[in-house]
């Protein structure tokens, strides 16, 4: 569990033959990038003064990619355990789902938490050691 075995039957790059495994963190990174969208777009019109709202349109999204850049990416230079990884993640991608809130958009907000909370639930899954100690599918590489 857990090895990239090369290219699959259409080229398309595969983690033991799991397609779909590409497929999430294909999403996971689109859903970081909606993220700080949504954290910019809260802070523009999260307040009336001029000045304010471009401090946080700029700041919040900027602060969230540090600390993700810094705890939370795969190469990240300071990672922690997972329950430090998580709680990033969670602050990072669940205030994007916060943001949506605040912009006035709930129904939107909760689909944005659910498609979080279940691609972070299946990514970090598959991304623990099988049983035996065999290495995760971060930090390997194709052979």
């Amino acid at each position: 569990m857990g090895r990239v075995s090369g290219e699959g039957e259409r080229g398309a790059a595969v983690v033991d033959g799991r397609p779909w495994y590409v497929a999430n963190e294909l999403l996971a990174f689109l859903i970081e990038i909606v993220a700080l969208g949504l954290l910019c777009w809260w802070g523009f019109t999260a307040s009336g003064d001029v000045g304010v709202s471009v401090l946080l349109g700029v700041g919040t999204p900027a602060v969230a990619a540090l600390l993700w850049g810094l705890l939370a990416a795969p190469r990240a230079p300071f990672r922690p355990p997972l329950p430090g990884v998580l709680l990033v993640k969670g602050l990072v991608l669940g205030g994007g789902a916060l943001a949506l809130y605040g912009v006035g958009h709930p129904v939107g907000a909760v689909v944005v938490a659910v498609v979080t909370l279940a691609n972070v639930t299946v990514a970090e899954a598959f991304r623990r050691p099988a049983p035996g100690g065999a290495e995760s599918v971060r930090g390997t590489a194709a052979p």
